[in-house]
């Protein structure tokens, strides 16, 4: 029996449905980790997390059967041992599982037993929930191996101990929400080490996947509610934890040794490193040589035009300037101080031929009618079009650059503004907006590639918002106050509330009720709107499913 455990904990960037390339990730921890006793990967590590429909494909299924097979007869080499998250078929169903490869062979498998199935998650869709697990014994510990959402209820942790656990492992998939890093901690991990006085190491997963990223930021707690390791947040980190036995009154305990102690990332540089990683992911795995990004010298387009520098560098970004006559020279300065700013790539084309050639085109239909929405729209869809042709010429993605309080109330251009293959900004509210780019105009992201200094011209961010399709046009001509404007969005779409509740707040009641009506009808344009990386509680896509024909109003 060893009273010293060296535990590798490997927070790893998975490739959903790539097994090759996660089983090469896999095995070259395990190289340069060879006085390890036993490593361990996130969950699902071998098929990616998640996998959505992927997981119905029974070739899949087969091939990660035939690669866990492999990856175990690796461990007959004597070295170190590994806990690898799979898909395992038993008596006809599926489970969500890990399983201890040793001594050449699957030592044992364990299966998730509490299954989410709310917000982004619905594994209940794909998965059984597995039996009440039993610890697993590995060179004289008794290794508990609850999966994720085991630890976020209290019974699958007590069983365990019931039945003599010494240590928790914990495999995660867990995406990244704001302020979700200290409920991990605080208000889930501690109380589970507490509850049952084991120790608890927590492993989660880094890296983005379509609408979703996580952040990693693994942990060990000790059964005090001590955090012994915590481990960096928006990248990929291997740390060898240390466990020793030592002597508890008549008995013994295992303990962590202190370890690394990395500082996480505050308000708001969480969120922008979570749509940084969340864009270099799509765009690399999607395998695109870049994007390209109309930058209309507004805050919007400035915000995602620095976030795509920082994810994947000013050679990988093509910002695009397309003035109208209603486009202010303010405007043009201001795209072109950031464009400089960045070091990025800026061309500019004009869209006054294409809108004259609609407006003759279309002059014999629309004979009679004054310009109205229409004309404005059909500025955004030229440009739409136009950097449309330019991603299809030469390859690059184009960015999405709408936010989630325009999102809301369907101030955007579907076809127009709307286009594109991924959206930063599609879970941040304006007042977010303002206040990433007040922080990135004074910082640089732990992950970011861009440069040191500002990112854009202050006036981008002082400046009054406006889409410039009218003359002295501005989004207060439509919208009220973006402080008022998200505060009433929070409420009716993050806390679910009803127009009486966000009155008795304070708020003008036509105003919530114009904003529930807007909110409402525009949901068909959401429905057509590209993904965009989660942030709050209840993101437009995963999160918030609503019927896109409804007649339920809360307000008149």
């Amino acid at each position: 029996m060893a009273d010293t455990l060296r535990i590798t904990l490997a927070q790893l960037n998975q490739s959903v449905g790539d097994l090759a390339a996660n089983v090469a990730a896999m095995l070259a921890v395990r190289e340069s980790n060879p006085d390890s006793d036993l490593i361990v990967y996130p969950e699902l590590m071998l098929i990616g997390y998640p996998p959505e429909d992927l997981i119905m494909k029974p070739a899949l299924i087969e091939r990660a059967a035939t690669e866990l097979e492999k990856l175990a007869k690796v461990t007959a080499d004597g070295g170190p041992a590994m806990l690898v998250g799979s898909v395992f078929v038993r008596d006809g169903d599926l489970h969500n599982g890990v399983a201890l490869l040793e001594g050449g062979r699957i030592a044992a498998t364990r299966f998730k037993y509490e299954l989410p199935n709310y917000g982004t998650f619905d594994e209940k869709r794909y998965f059984m929930p597995g039996p009440l697990p039993e610890p697993v014994l590995f060179k004289g510990a008794m290794l508990g191996l609850p999966i994720c959402e085991d630890i976020w209820h209290p019974d699958v942790c007590r069983h365990l101990a019931d039945l003599g656990a010494e240590i928790f492992i914990c495999i995660n998939g867990s995406p990244y929400e704001i302020d979700k890093d200290v409920l991990r901690i605080d208000g889930v991990a501690k109380r589970r080490a507490i509850d049952t006085g084991i120790p608890l190491a927590y492993l989660n997963r880094v890296g983005g996947q379509d609408e979703i990223v996580f952040d990693g930021a693994s942990f060990v707690v000790g059964p005090e509610g001590a955090l012994w390791v915590q481990m960096p947040d928006w990248e990929e980190s291997i740390v060898t934890t240390v466990w020793t036995q030592t002597a508890v009154g008549s008995g013994s305990r295992w303990r962590c040794e202190p370890g690394v102690d990395h500082e996480l990332a505050e308000h708001p540089e969480d969120i922008y490193c979570a749509m940084v990683m969340a864009l270099r992911d799509y765009v690399n795995k999607n395998r695109f040589p870049g994007v390209v990004l109309g930058l209309s010298g507004g805050i919007d387009s400035a915000i995602c035009a620095a976030i795509a520098v920082d994810a994947l560098g000013a050679d990988r970004v093509w910002c695009v300037m397309m003035p109208s006559r209603y486009t202010s020279q303010e405007s043009l300065e201001d795209a072109e101080g950031c464009a400089n700013m960045l070091g990025v790539r800026l061309d500019t084309v004009p869209i006054a031929p294409a809108v004259d050639a609609f407006d003759a085109m279309l002059a014999p239909v629309f004979t009679g009618k004054q310009p109205d929405l229409t004309e404005e729209n059909i500025q955004s869809r030229i440009r739409g079009v136009t950097l449309m042709a330019l991603s299809n010429k030469f390859g690059p993605m184009l960015v999405t650059t709408g936010n989630k309080s325009e999102m809301s109330v369907g101030y955007a251009t579907i076809y127009g503004d709307m286009n594109g293959g991924y959206n930063p900004l599609k879970d941040a509210y304006k007042t977010t907006v303002f206040a990433v780019s007040e922080w990135r105009n004074a910082h640089r992201p732990k992950i970011g590639l861009g440069p040191d200094g500002p990112v854009m011209p202050q006036r981008i961010i002082t400046k009054p918002p406006s889409a410039e399709l009218r003359p002295d046009q501005k989004d207060s001509d439509s919208l009220p106050p973006y402080d008022v404007l998200d505060a009433i969005l929070q409420g009716l779409v993050e806390n679910e509330k009803s127009v009486d509740q966000i009155v008795a707040e304070g708020f003008d009641r036509a105003t919530v009720s114009r904003i529930e009506r807007l909110l409402n009808i525009a949901e068909y344009k959401r429905r057509q709107a590209p993904p965009g990386v989660k942030l709050g509680a209840r993101n437009y896509g995963r999160d918030r499913r609503y019927p896109i024909t409804h007649g339920f109003r809360t307000g008149t």
